[in-house]
């Protein structure tokens, strides 16, 4: 790994390790990208948790961020957010006051609604909260089959009652077209194609208005190359992991910017190293071929197995290992890791720099 650091100078493990200068670089790729075309990039922070990073991103010309829940919001208010989309449903009527002190504190808040069941229950909250013209985001189910339209009737009934309603209006169209996860790499603008052709099949029913915002770090990039898409949400991008690198093939191994570094504790028989770091700290996220984690160097070191303490690694240079050895290795899957995590480690040039808090590490609610 370019600039890693030495074995010697990582922090006591298990531990998340940030590469500043990598991290910058991808924010300002993909906000780059987006501004060629006058694309509105909306990252969203519950990849990485931490307000600093987010301010990063707004810094670098980000028009808003996206949360996936009110405590994630709440907890990035430092980071100095005046545009804020909570991009999932609110259902329960508690809500309303953390919902009216999150608006206060917003040039713009944004909502979700998933169809007209999701619409009446944010109308309910919203009349509570004493909110009036929120601007909400209804979704499109377009090859996940989690939330979202999923019919031009659907999408009418939605759009219909919410133009009836005073509390909130129609600001767009949005889709997660997370379906391409997994997929080894995928044909991203061909994916491009089949999500924006759901998407806008839908935005034709409603008046062809509507601004569009498909959000996922494997189409990113394929996403800033169209005319029919305003705004983008994607978050993994900002550290990377090996579900965008080796199996989506979207970034390069090099462009990776997290990275845990972890202890060799034990090799109780050939072909097997016990690591300090288990299902609590790499999460249970695996690739297709059922890989937590891979060695960050190169060599054919993988975890294919956690309990909740140690993870289990194997591959043809396992039995080189030394206990006490120390590894950095690149997790399946970012997300869920960071969200364990209570602070990471900033690394400049190789050197440890800082710990950053992640401030709204377990912000589900």
């Amino acid at each position: 790994m370019q600039d890693a650091p030495e074995p010697g100078s990582l922090p006591e493990s298990p531990a998340v390790i940030l590469d500043r200068r990598k991290l910058h670089a991808n924010i300002a790729a993909m906000q780059q990208a987006c501004a060629a075309r006058e694309i509105e990039l909306w990252p969203h922070v519950k990849t990485h948790k931490i307000p600093e990073i987010a301010r990063w991103q707004l810094d670098a010309g980000a028009t808003g961020i996206t949360c996936a829940k009110l405590s994630e919001a709440e907890a990035m208010l430092p980071s100095g957010a005046r545009r804020v989309f909570v991009a999932n449903a609110l259902v329960d009527s508690r809500l309303a006051s953390r919902l009216r002190a999150l608006a206060d504190a917003l040039d713009e808040l944004r909502l979700a609604v998933f169809g007209i069941e999701t619409a009446r229950a944010l109308e309910g909250i919203l009349t509570e909260a004493g909110l009036f013209e929120v601007p909400v985001m209804l979704a499109v189910d377009t090859g996940l089959d989690r939330e979202g339209v999923r019919s031009a009737r659907e999408a009418e009934d939605a759009a219909n009652f919410i133009e009836n309603r005073p509390h909130m209006r129609l600001a767009g169209l949005y889709t997660h077209e997370g379906f391409v996860y997994g997929s080894a790499a995928p044909d991203v603008d061909e994916v491009a194609d089949e999500v924006m052709w759901r998407l806008n099949a839908i935005r034709a029913v409603l008046g062809n208005e509507l601004p569009a915002s498909p959000g996922c770090s494997v189409t990113a990039m394929a996403m800033t190359r169209r005319d029919d898409v305003q705004s983008l949400r994607p978050g993994a991008y900002v550290f990377g992991d090996l579900l965008l690198s080796r199996v989506a093939g979207v970034m390069s191994d090099a462009s990776v910017a997290a990275q845990v570094a972890v202890t060799v504790l034990d090799k109780p028989r050939k072909g097997l190293a016990l690591i300090d770091a288990g299902s609590k700290v790499l999460a249970l996220d695996r690739t297709p071929e059922g890989i937590h984690a891979q060695a960050a160097d190169g060599r054919d070191l993988v975890v294919r197995r956690c309990s909740e303490e140690h993870g289990f690694l194997s591959g043809t240079d396992v039995d080189q290992l030394r206990v006490g050895e120390r590894l950095l290795l690149t997790p399946a899957h970012i997300c869920p890791v960071m969200n364990l995590a209570s602070k990471v480690a900033l690394f400049e040039d190789g050197c440890f720099a800082r710990w950053l808090p992640v401030a709204a590490r377990g912000c589900v609610a």
